[in-house]
């Protein structure tokens, strides 16, 4: 089974993404980057932020999610970078290299596909 973390941007996901419900969506539906799952036993075991700019503390809350899930014997196996950080961050190159070089798992940049052109639509 995948077991599925999902990191975003802590600014986006305070005040702006409520509850960060298009990744979840997008999970639940296997749309977006999930479609990679669609005929996969896979399970979405958190959401977690950046940490705030630059990204200084990204590493040492990853470490954080493995050692709380380990009483539960959750692990994650697969880190999904949120569109708020992929498509907006500054940090976006600094971020990813820190998730890269010591999460041990695969790290796939994007979620949700439900990008408005216009929000005023």
């Amino acid at each position: 089974m995948e077991s599925i973390l999902i990191v975003g941007c802590k600014k986006a996901m305070d005040d702006v993404c409520i509850g960060c419900s298009r990744c979840m969506v997008a999970f639940n539906r296997r749309q977006g980057a999930f479609e990679r799952y669609k005929d996969k036993d896979a399970q979405l075991v958190g959401l977690l932020n950046c940490g705030d700019c630059p990204g200084a503390t990204i590493v040492t809350r990853l470490a954080q999610i493995n050692l709380w899930n380990k009483p539960m014997a959750e692990k994650v196996t697969k880190i999904h970078v949120a569109p708020c950080i992929i498509d907006h961050c500054p940090h976006k190159e600094t971020l990813l290299a820190k998730i890269k070089a010591k999460a041990g798992v695969d790290v796939i940049e994007g979620c949700h596909p439900y990008k408005p052109e216009n929000i005023f639509a």
